[in-house]
């Protein structure tokens, strides 16, 4: 149930933002001194509100409900073979995006809006992190902490160095056979299984051919390669072995096993078009992988067509 608040509030978060902010993606950023002063308040104000306003929904509808103790850490390294931790890697990432275009919108100069802007996703995620580790359920991860601060250096260490995305985070999902086993964890409901199924999910570094090789390159500049992970065979965060109305069940018999992936891509992003309905739909979805020819490492298996 965690899982899909959190899940769900970030992805909202992201889909709300994007579909509000201004600047086109990847566009350069602004290194003028002209700052919109009323703007920039204007923007601090409604992220700070919608930061409190976050922050103190979740203390009241999740964790006012568990019991509180003191500051704690949990080790969650191994959980659903780190799958989770590319969750948080990719919500820091795009959420330090928006931060940054938002304050470039405003005037910002270059380096102030990429690193404080960036800074969005990992005070957001750290400050959930922070609830976790009152709570007795749960506590601090490390090793969630290690993903948000990843993502926010991809993102705002690219926009430093390149003023773009050269490597951007995607992810794609497909429902997948083991949730219909244990829909209590793994979702009831093709959205519930969109947040929990971790088996069903992959994440992905998609990078513009055009950006690899720069020099002579005849390329189009959304055609891109990407490089994706997931993972299946898991029933549970650790392994496959549960209890449930005084009954245990026992599929330790079913290998839980990483997946390793190479693809065609399309970089949304760089498509060019006059038409602002198609460039915001291609901004808000710009996250999404796109269906391509795709190989499979491990099995040597390819795919005309994966999702």
């Amino acid at each position: 149930m965690r899982t899909v608040i959190y899940r769900g509030i970030k992805l909202i978060l992201v889909l709300l933002l994007f579909i509000s902010s201004s600047p086109p993606a990847n566009a350069q950023q602004n290194d003028s001194t002209l700052v919109n002063h009323k703007k920039l308040r204007n923007t601090i104000a409604i992220e700070t509100g919608l930061y409190g306003a976050t922050m103190l929904g979740l203390n009241q509808l999740w964790y006012k409900d568990y019991p509180r103790e003191k500051f704690h850490f949990f080790n969650d390294n191994k959980e659903w073979l780190q799958i989770d931790k590319c969750g948080h890697l990719f919500s820091a990432y795009y959420l330090g995006i928006i931060g940054t275009e938002v304050l470039n919108s405003s005037g910002v100069k270059q380096t102030k809006s990429t690193w404080i802007g960036g800074a969005l996703g990992l005070v957001f995620l750290s400050s959930i992190e922070v609830f976790d580790g009152f709570s007795r359920g749960w506590g601090f991860s490390k090793g969630d902490m290690v993903a948000n601060v990843s993502g926010y250096l991809l993102a705002a260490g690219q926009q430093h160095l390149f003023k773009k995305q050269i490597a951007m985070l995607k992810v794609s999902f497909q429902p997948t056979s083991y949730a219909a086993l244990r829909p209590n964890v793994l979702g009831s409901g093709f959205s519930q299984r969109l947040m929990k199924d971790y088996n069903g999910q992959t994440y992905w570094l998609s990078m513009a051919i055009a950006d690899i090789f720069p020099v002579g390159n005849k390329f189009p500049p959304w055609l891109a390669v990407a490089f994706g992970y997931g993972a299946k065979g898991m029933y549970g965060g650790f392994d496959n072995v549960w209890e449930s109305n005084g009954a245990t069940y026992d599929f330790s018999i079913v290998k839980r096993e990483r997946q390793f992936y190479a693809a065609l891509d399309i970089n949304l992003w760089r498509i060019k078009t006059k038409n602002k309905t198609l460039q915001s739909i291609f901004k808000t979805i710009g996250f999404l992988k796109i269906p391509a020819p795709t190989f499979e490492f491990k099995s040597k298996r390819f795919y005309p067509f994966y999702f």
